[in-house]
C-alpha cells in the first residue's frame, strides 16, 4: 500500500470542495469533530455521515454515503478498519474520486480494490495534518 505523493495530495486538497465525513461525531471533544471543524473553517463543505445524529457543525447528517444528494469530492473515514469494506461499497456507488481514511484506519484489500478500480486512496493519514503541511 502506497499513498499518493505529497504533491498529489496537495492537488487533491486544492481542488476539492466537499468532504463527506463518515463517523463524524457531534461531540466537540472527538477527533472527528475537531478535524472536520478545522477543514470547515479552511473553506471545505463538510457533510456528516452518522445515522445517530441529525446535524453536526451546522450541516444535515446522513445515515450513509448513498443518501447524500450531491457530489462529494472526498470521503473521509473516521470508523474502525473493519468497517472500510462496507464503506468502500457505498463509496463506489456515489462515484466520489477520493477515499481517505484517518490515522490507524487501514485495510490493504480495500486499498487494492479501490486503486485497481481507478480511485485515489489515502489511508492512515490525517486530512487536517496534511492540509496544514501543504497549504
Amino acid at each position: 500500500m502506497e499513498n499518493p505523493s505529497r504533491n498529489e495530495i496537495k492537488v487533491i486538497l486544492d481542488t476539492a470542495k466537499t468532504i463527506a465525513v463518515v463517523g463524524l461525531s457531534p461531540d466537540p471533544s472527538r477527533t472527528s469533530y475537531i478535524v472536520s471543524q478545522a477543514m470547515q473553517r479552511a473553506g471545505y463543505r463538510i457533510i456528516p455521515v452518522n445515522p445517530m445524529t441529525d446535524t453536526v457543525l451546522g450541516e444535515k447528517s446522513y445515515g450513509c454515503l448513498t443518501e447524500i444528494p450531491e457530489k462529494v469530492d472526498i470521503v473521509n473515514v473516521f470508523r474502525r478498519s473493519e468497517f472500510l469494506e462496507e464503506i468502500a461499497d457505498d463509496f463506489i456507488k456515489i462515484e466520489s474520486a477520493v477515499f481517505w481514511s484517518q490515522l490507524n484506519v487501514v485495510d490493504e484489500n480495500v486499498f487494492k480494490r479501490l486503486t485497481d478500480a481507478g480511485y485515489t486512496v489515502i489511508m492512515d493519514r490525517c486530512i487536517k495534518v496534511e492540509h496544514a503541511i501543504l497549504k
